[in-house]
């Protein structure tokens, strides 16, 4: 059975940062391109970040780009997203997603099927 769970949201204030762990099991994690999504209340899902099953190649939303950083230790079946200089608007759900298309990072092309349950991230003004 695949689990994919996340951890590492929380409370943070403007300009702050946190890490994000999505960890993996019951798939074999290095065959798998990975990818982080939020929604924020009222409004639909949208990519963050997705990297490929090597490492290699990674997406960042314009967003995000130069603030979050997205890596994965495939020997802990573990990808973290690293959330710098986190501003109001950063504030969400944010899914971990299993079998991803890298350029794209959208929740539509998700075609492994496999989410997490989501951690919340809420950045104070």
């Amino acid at each position: 059975q695949v689990q994919v769970v996340e951890s590492g949201g929380g409370l943070v204030q403007a300009g702050g940062s946190l890490r994000l762990s999505c960890t993996a099991s019951g798939l074999t994690f290095n065959r798998y391109h990975m990818g982080w999504f939020r929604q924020a209340p009222g409004k639909e899902r949208e990519g963050v970040s997705c990297i490929s099953w090597t490492g290699d190649n990674t997406y960042y939303a314009d967003s995000v780009k130069g603030r979050f950083t997205i890596s994965r230790d495939n020997s802990k079946n573990t990808m973290y997203l690293q959330m710098n200089s986190l501003k109001p608007e950063d504030t969400a759900m944010y899914y971990c997603a299993a079998g991803v298309v890298v350029t794209l990072c959208t929740p539509t092309t998700v075609w492994g099927g496999y989410w997490g349950q989501g951690t919340q991230v809420t950045v104070s003004s």
